[in-house]
């Protein structure tokens, strides 16, 4: 999860978060058991790291919808396989519908918020889960093999958030979940260019040494 920027005005949207968070979740029931330990594009996590982080970002993210500040809006999802839950397949699924659901409350985008012990535009929060979800999403994908088909609306959303955020300055190395912007031509496509922005290499191939 990145932290928010500092507050300012922003040009970003609400949208409907439904269609991704699905796709997210029929992508977590595709992994198989015995693909947890194979190398992810996030250099951070293991594909049983990621698919924890993406559990405990979907339930820190849905208090932050519903302005219920607490220990899920107080810290950063780090991604720790040994805390993965038994019943991950369903349970993942389960948090991700609710993410979408509080996302598509009244007020959900409205005011202020809190997420990762700091406060920001609901709005803001709000994009910031359209990085997470594709961003996270393209990196379960290409670890196991899955097809990627991102909601549109999820990917732009995605870069507009990450126009305000990314920087080529920012934190590098294994244990950042989301490295340096990297140059993208201008006529890549949508995905291709968030994923540069994220820090992403595009054309991450999973090492076949490595994936079980």
């Amino acid at each position: 999860m990145r932290n928010a920027p500092p507050l300012r005005h922003t040009g970003m949207e609400p949208f409907d978060l439904a269609p991704m968070a699905r796709h997210l979740s029929d992508l977590v029931i595709g992994v198989g058991d015995a693909q947890h330990g194979a190398a992810t594009p996030c250099p951070a996590y293991q594909v049983a790291d990621l698919l924890e982080h993406i559990g405990t970002m979907a339930q820190a993210f849905t208090a932050s919808a519903r302005k219920q500040p607490g220990p899920l809006t107080e810290q950063q999802p780090a991604g720790d396989a040994a805390r993965l839950p038994a019943d991950w397949r369903t349970r993942i699924p389960g948090d991700l519908g609710t993410l979408a659901q509080a996302w598509s409350e009244p007020g959900a985008w409205d005011g202020m918020t809190r997420i990762a012990a700091m406060d920001a535009p609901a709005v803001m929060v709000g994009v910031t889960v359209a990085d997470e979800l594709v961003v996270h999403g393209w990196d379960l994908a290409c670890a196991t093999g899955q097809p990627f088909r991102p909601d549109p609306a999820a990917v732009r959303a995605a870069r507009s958030f990450l126009d305000q955020f990314a920087s080529p300055d920012a934190p590098a190395g294994d244990e950042v979940p989301f490295g340096p912007s990297r140059p993208a031509p201008d006529d890549a496509p949508a995905l291709d260019q968030v994923l540069a922005l994220a820090g992403r290499d595009p054309a991450w191939v999973r090492p076949a040494a490595k994936f079980r």
